[in-house]
């Protein structure tokens, strides 16, 4: 294993890293587990369904912007602190949203809540260009896409259960109690990671970003991520509502969707660390083709069928292709810069999640979460911006 000695507590690494792995999740988490509780939030709450899909906007901005900053206060001032003070706040947000009624201070918390979490979760991904090099790097880098999606896969499944046997507030009970858990094991296990503290001066930090959104593969390559994401966002805030309200399903059967989504992602994370060694480009050619035709089928069926189980079978295979892009494309990202973990880490995040957000939103507001064409015609769009970024990166050298 290919590891910088010069950091590594040997003791408590195996531990260190199951930890890490274990909260970078926590975005994923902090989005789905109460994603079959909103419809039934927007009745407890007395607000629209577009007032509830706006807690998830928030969250989604906050945790984009967050990591566009964050990178370069975690290489100066290192990740352990920090993340723990993060948990700490998170933890905190999720007990006062469990015991409000007022929309307005839940959009306060998830703004926190976006905040901590973008800090964790760069902290972590950087924990590992810390501590490992070379192809094991590169195998804990593939691994992230992976590891994430076993928030989406499980996150529903629990909050369906939650919902129906206690309400919507137990999800963030779940959620505090998952924060203290890891809390108190970051405190016995865990350790400060970063090797060399860089100096926090702006100038030269500056430089550093301005390098890498400079780098035209850099930046497309993390374009092509949010589009990716942005496809899972979209089921996960339009899912829900069509299959309870229009579908007439219950929240369980909601979860038990997300989980069948989030499998599917999942997949299409360990169909591209299998393939890794295969053309880069050619791979992504193929996968955005048949992302291309199954979107196309979708908007033809829809109007002829339309039931839970097409909505779930071409959902499932759009979404497979999509954890499939993602999962190349950053692993290719965070690898770029490998000596400014954090920054690299934070940027990486932070520009994908500003595409996730810019895109969700306006798909939210002008296609309505109604029924499986809708579903299918957001899904049309971000295929076509993806389309239209890999023609791009057609022209740019990918190293």
């Amino acid at each position: 294993m290919q590891t910088k000695p010069t950091i590594v507590k040997t003791k408590n690494r195996g531990m260190a890293n199951f930890i890490a792995m274990a909260l970078l999740p926590l975005s994923g988490f902090a989005t789905d587990i109460y994603l079959p509780s909103l419809p039934n939030m927007a009745t407890s709450l007395h607000v629209g369904n577009i007032e509830v899909q706006f807690t998830l906007t928030l969250f989604l901005v906050s945790y984009g912007l967050s990591q566009l900053f964050i990178g370069s206060v975690l290489d100066s001032f290192g990740r352990y602190k920090m993340g723990m003070i993060c948990l700490i706040i998170f933890m905190i947000c999720c007990i006062v949203i469990a015991n409000t009624h007022n929309i307005y201070i839940i959009y306060a918390m998830r703004i926190l809540h976006g905040l901590t979490v973008g800090t964790i979760v760069v902290g972590k991904r950087a924990y590992f260009i810390d501590v490992f090099t070379g192809d094991t790097l590169k195998h804990y880098l593939s691994m992230f896409s992976i590891i994430w999606s076993t928030g989406p896969i499980i996150a529903p499944f629990i909050g369906g259960y939650l919902q129906q046997a206690f309400g919507w507030q137990y999800n963030f009970y779940f959620l505090a109690g998952y924060a203290l858990l890891f809390l108190l094991l970051e405190y016995v296990y865990s350790f400060e990671t970063l090797d060399h503290f860089y100096p926090f001066k702006l100038r030269s930090i500056a430089k550093v970003y301005a390098n890498m959104l400079q780098t035209s593969d850099f930046i497309l390559g993390l374009v092509m991520c949010g589009l990716a994401y942005c496809m899972v966002i979209i089921f996960n805030m339009t899912g829900p509502f069509i299959i309870e309200h229009t579908l007439h399903f219950s929240p369980i059967v909601a979860g038990y969707s997300s989980l069948l989504l989030g499998i599917a992602w999942m997949l299409g994370g360990f169909i591209g660390k299998a393939t890794i060694a295969k053309p880069f480009y050619k791979r992504m050619v193929v996968n955005i083709f048949l992302q291309v035709c199954f979107v196309i089928i979708m908007l033809i069926s829809s109007r002829y069928i339309g039931n839970l189980y097409t909505l779930l079978f071409f959902a499932f295979i759009i979404q497979l292709a999509a954890g499939y892009t993602f999962n190349n494309f950053f692993t290719y990202c965070l690898s770029r810069f490998p000596n400014n973990g954090g920054i690299a880490s934070g940027l990486s995040g932070g520009m994908s999640y500003i595409v996730i957000s810019i895109c969700s939103s306006i798909i939210i507001l002008f296609i309505h979460a109604k029924n499986e064409f809708n579903l299918a015609l957001s899904y049309s769009i971000l295929i076509v911006l993806s389309v239209i970024i890999m023609l791009k990166l057609s022209k740019v050298k990918l190293v």
